[in-house]
């Protein structure tokens, strides 16, 4: 038991940090298990072993504020800073360029108005003072990828307003803590009851501090990278402690400028180009679901059971209303208006869950109100409450939105209808005219592989590519996963394909992840079990060796119509040695084929197939100067 002050803490702080871990991945692998937001079972982790716990015993199991002292609000404001510096380092200024001019319209346009109707709301219909409002309110601009990204895949919500929804979110994301910084800065110099002249000098100062600190810092370590001034093993600690350095370092400067510098910082480097970016990244990502994870669940452990039924009056509940039915719509349909249609615009309109970082940074921010004017100050009033509208709000949009963004988006014909096509992980010669034969049938075919160079031929066919590890965090923002039904990793690495389907599997369903066979025998699959990797594609024993082999025999790969005269049997028997990869039904869908999925074998079907050559169409693979691909092909 810890002591600190009066008041004693049923945890030490080494247990309390411990919990704190356990509750925070434990919900989050609980909410992958049952594909559910994690943001629910995390707040419900924090709420069962903090408040919950102190109605049934008289004191909460966790109670951070007690078992930490002053040092929770440092722990809080390093975990939202590096949070932050995740949040700009997937920022690509590319990606925004290519993004369209709905998804810059709704950040740049969307995002200021958002942030003046959402203080009218704040003020006039929460109760909040008016300085507590344009903070709360620059934090609401915020929906994030965490939420947003979930509920696409889900709903198979593609084209323009899947896409705005996306980058929207990614944008947003440091976007609203920066209008929070904004405010925050403005409120501090009024408490100080300073003249307008130096409100203005203190907020272009703070903002151009924390830019110019966290840029400088970017193109220094980007150029240390480049240049191997540091050892491998060194640059993800480097890379952490940089960030710890640059928020404190700025904050030293100035208060509060600490988080505009690491969201410079993340963009600088995250716009860098060097040769291990995807290695830190991957690190990053690691670190921050640690943070994220740990700072929802201490905000939630720390709210009290007063707290909380203080939130669940009328004010709160007009507070929601206006936000979801207010300012959302009327912020995209003045920021788009032209741009989309209106079907586009309505759905749009409704789409804005808020997540994690929006709490976060109340939270953080809450604190820090607090401290400011005596706390009689009418400008500050409602400073409390931050946190528990954020808590409502969140909830309130993930439920809302969760449950009607499916059926919304069929109803407007917006999503993608029934099975869309195939994921092929790998890039190789093989690969490549499966590809060719699959697009020239009409399936909406996708070639994701690290090397740029083995896309090229895919590339020139007019397939669609994605270079880069299927695996990151980054191909989750970057790739649209609404338009495939299926997966197959074809790469030559038998391990690297079982990562691939045990990643794809709980999101398209295992039965729909394929790799290649390895052996006659499945059960020898070099220690990997069978639970731990795809369906077998085409058969038993069909590898990867040799299906290079037999492309070097000149087979080739087919496309067959089943009609009356040409059924399924006769196709047998003319192609009794021809592999069968896929099924294009008669409705459209298509369908893998393995040992365990044979083919149907329908009239009107039409069959994709590799073998030899025979009079019919076909599609040749080419192979560059008439030599082989380097072998093997490695992720």
């Amino acid at each position: 038991m810890a002591v600190n002050g009066d008041t004693a803490a049923l945890l030490s702080p080494v247990e309390a940090v411990a919990l704190i871990g356990v509750l925070g991945i434990g919900a989050q692998w609980l909410a992958w298990r049952m594909q559910w937001p994690a943001i629910v079972m995390m707040s419900a982790a924090g709420l069962i072993f903090g408040p919950l716990s102190a109605l049934l015993f008289g004191i909460p199991v966790l109670s951070p504020d007690e078992t930490f002292g002053d040092l929770l609000r440092p722990i809080v404001s390093l975990a939202v800073a590096i949070i932050l510096f995740e949040g700009g380092l997937v920022l690509k200024v590319h990606d925004l360029r290519e993004a369209g001019s709905a998804v810059r319209r709704l950040v740049f346009i969307g995002g200021p108005i958002t942030w003046i109707l959402g203080t009218l709301v704040c003020y006039f219909l929460a109760g909040l003072g008016l300085g507590t409002s344009i903070l709360f309110a620059g934090i609401l601009v915020v929906t994030g990828p965490t939420v947003i990204m979930p509920l696409l895949r889900q709903s198979k919500l593609g084209g323009r307003v899947g896409k705005a929804l996306k980058w929207e979110g990614i944008v947003n994301d440091p976007v609203g803590a920066l209008f929070a910084v904004a405010a925050y800065e403005v409120l501090r110099v009024l408490s100080a009851e300073q003249s307008a002249l130096s409100i203005i000098g203190w907020i272009l100062f703070a903002a151009v501090s924390g830019v110019v600190i966290g840029i400088a810092l970017g193109k220094f370590l980007s150029a240390a990278f480049r240049n191997a001034w540091l050892p491998e093993y060194l640059k993800a600690p480097v890379i952490l402690i940089s960030v710890l350095a640059c928020y404190a370092g700025a904050e030293a400067i100035e208060h509060e400028i600490g988080l505009v510098a690491v969201t410079a910082f993340g963009m600088t480097l995250g716009n860098s180009k060097f040769a291990s970016l995807q290695d830190l990244r991957r690190f990053k990502e690691n670190i921050a679901v640690i943070l994220v994870s740990g700072v929802f669940v201490i905000l939630t452990a720390n709210l009290t059971i007063e707290t909380i039924v203080s939130a669940l009056n009328l004010q709160t509940a007009l507070f929601l209303i206006g936000m979801l039915f207010v300012v959302r719509p009327l912020s995209v349909a003045i920021s788009t208006w032209g741009e989309l249609k209106p079907k586009e615009m309505f759905l749009t309109g409704w789409i804005a869950p808020r997540g994690i970082v929006a709490v976060a940074v109340s939270g953080f921010f809450a604190s820090r109100l607090a401290t400011l004017g005596d706390g009689s100050s009418d400008l500050l009033r409602g400073a409390e409450q931050i946190v528990p509208l954020a808590f409502a709000i969140v909830f309130t949009t993930v439920i809302a939105h969760g449950f009607t963004m499916g059926p919304l988006s069929r109803k407007l014909k917006l999503a993608h209808s029934g099975p869309q096509g195939v994921l092929l992980v790998g890039a190789n010669i093989w690969s490549v005219g499966l590809a060719k034969i699959l697009k020239e049938a009409g399936v909406n075919v996708m070639m994701a592989d690290t090397d740029l160079r083995r896309l090229r031929p895919a590339r020139e066919a007019g397939i669609s590519v994605y270079t880069g590890e299927v695996l990151s965090e980054s191909a989750e923002h970057r790739m649209d996963h609404s338009l495939f039904a299926f997966c197959a990793a074809v790469s030559a690495n038998d391990y690297y394909n079982a990562l691939v389907c045990r990643h794809f599997g709980p999101e398209l369903g295992r039965d729909r992840t394929f790799q290649l066979s390895t052996s006659d025998n499945e059960e020898d699959f070099l220690g990997v079990p069978r639970a731990s990797r795809g369906r077998t594609l085409i058969r038993s024993g069909r590898n990867y060796d040799g299906l290079i082999r037999d492309h070097y025999k000149k087979w080739i790969f087919h496309k067959t119509d089943l009609t009356e005269k040409y059924d399924f049997e006769t196709f047998k028997k003319e192609r009794p040695d021809a592999d069968l990869i896929a099924e294009i039904r008669a409705d459209g869908t298509i369908a893998m084929i393995g040992p365990d999925r044979p083919a149907r074998g329908e009239i009107g079907s039409r069959i994709i197939s590799f073998g030899p050559d025979v009079a019919e169409k076909k599609v040749p693979i080419e192979v560059t100067d008439g030599q082989p691909p380097a072998d093997p092909e490695l992720p």
